[in-house]
């Protein structure tokens, strides 16, 4: 069994992470680390652990895990490493953006990989220092890196996004109450969302001499977690070609598939999977990507990341089933 450590144990990732490793057969929760939640159980804060877990928060860290996630706030991840040391031999997955584009990779001497197992797995394997990617650009990337790998981005990329409350984290604000959002929609952040520079990066190292154009819309939805994204571009092939490329380019993935069929988010939500869907329009292809923002987007990915990274079967803690009705 190793010995996980989580920082910033409050939040909805956390909570899924907790949920995630509970029934992993190979790791054990070392300690929860939350300053606002010490003494607490965990199901004070995260309610669906009634009956499941009797641990409590800490505000001490047991530097000599096997495997630390930091599930904390944007910039505080580098924070909280400048103040706490580990052992030499911790494997460390963040969660935030802190680590993810190629100028902040390398921090106090860790290099962190980018940790999308269907663009990086091998590097994955041997990392000891992981960036998570953010919700969105799992959702994106997926939808776009078969094409980039076959040099076949040849105009604009357009995106249309939409994600749950649970995106905008368990802190209140105007556009996430219950009395706002409920019956409601609405776009946010057009064009200049923080996740656009990771997936320029990863489609652009695919497709040589590519400097992409990706136009991105973000819309806040009426319900809880999921997203829902629909990306188009420039095509001349047929739709059994783009068929045959996307299987081919995720034939080993242990979370990716292809459908024939369109897509809904129900069958996603509560999974570590990424449905995508493909149809072809007067000379355009439209890739349809759905995922779970909390797993595949963030906790269920980092399970998988540490799986690859120790060695485990892939699916290990991630056996889910989508809450289809």
């Amino acid at each position: 069994m190793i010995q996980a450590g989580i920082i910033g144990g409050a939040g909805y990732t956390a909570g899924e992470l907790i949920r995630l490793l509970l029934v992993h057969s190979k790791t054990e929760i070392n300690f929860v680390y939350s300053t606002s939640s010490a003494g607490k159980k965990l199901s004070a804060i995260h309610q669906d652990l009634v009956g499941s877990s009797d641990q409590c928060f800490t505000d001490t860290v047991n530097t000599e895990v096997d495997v630390l996630f930091l599930c904390l706030g944007h910039g505080n991840s580098k924070v909280f490493l400048e103040k706490n040391t580990f052992s030499e031999t911790t494997k460390i997955i963040d969660l935030s953006n802190d680590f993810r584009l190629t100028p902040d990779a390398v921090f106090q001497n860790k290099h962190f990989i980018y940790g999308l197992p269907e663009l990086n797995k091998s590097a994955i394997q041997s990392a000891q220092f992981i960036a998570n990617p953010g919700c969105f650009a799992t959702a994106i990337q997926l939808a776009i890196l078969p094409l980039a790998a076959n040099a076949l981005v040849k105009d604009a990329i357009h995106v249309n996004a939409v994600t749950g409350a649970t995106g905008a984290g368990t802190a209140l604000s105007p556009t996430t109450h219950f009395t706002w959002r409920v019956d409601n929609f609405s776009h946010y952040k057009a064009f200049t969302h923080q996740h656009l520079g990771e997936i320029h990066q990863s489609v652009d190292a695919l497709q040589e001499g590519l400097q992409s154009q990706i136009h991105f819309i973000t819309n806040r939805g009426n319900f809880s977690r999921g997203i829902f994204a629909t990306v188009y571009t420039k095509y001349d092939g047929s739709l059994e070609a783009a068929q045959t490329l996307f299987k081919t380019y995720y034939k080993d993935a242990e979370f990716t598939t292809v459908s024939d069929t369109p897509l809904h988010l129900k069958q996603v939500v509560n999974t570590n999977k990424c449905l995508l869907h493909l149809e072809v329009h007067e000379g355009k292809l439209l890739i349809t990507s759905a995922i779970d923002n909390l797993l595949k987007g963030a906790s269920g990915q980092a399970v998988h990341n540490m799986n690859l990274m120790f060695g485990f079967e892939a699916h290990l803690g991630l056996q889910l089933k989508a809450n289809y009705f």
